[in-house]
């Protein structure tokens, strides 16, 4: 499960993500990166950790569905987290075919939306 001090619960950081980060999409999901965005409510001088949100919206299933695609996304996610620069924001939007994509077909389209996000990979 990813750590709570990773996860992406304000609106307002969920919008600047989407608004002011790059994206790439795939099949399954599409993934929003704002890179190095300082946390303004980070008390502290210490580094800014870097949070992951994720959006799945009716359109990908009943409650369950979405439920188990959450529960998938954010497991995938831990597992990447530290790849990324710290203090950036993330945000996974499911596409109405995550509903039905596999595990592996998740893990695949994320670490493909995130190569070419931090790589600058070609489309």
């Amino acid at each position: 499960m990813l750590p709570t001090e990773n996860r992406l619960r304000r609106r307002e950081d969920f919008a600047t993500a989407v608004r002011r980060g790059r994206r790439a999409g795939r099949p399954a999901l599409v993934v929003h990166l704002r890179s190095g965005a300082t946390d303004p409510h980070a008390p502290g001088e210490s580094a800014p950790r870097t949070r992951a949100g994720f959006v799945v919206s009716k359109a990908v299933g009943g409650a369950v569905v979405r439920n188990k695609v959450k529960r998938r996304l954010r497991h995938l996610m831990r597992d990447r987290i530290d790849l990324l620069p710290p203090g950036s924001l993330v945000v996974v939007r499911a596409l109405p075919g995550a509903g039905d994509a596999d595990h592996a077909q998740l893990a695949q389209d994320l670490d493909a939306a995130l190569a070419r996000l931090l790589g600058g990979g070609a489309r």
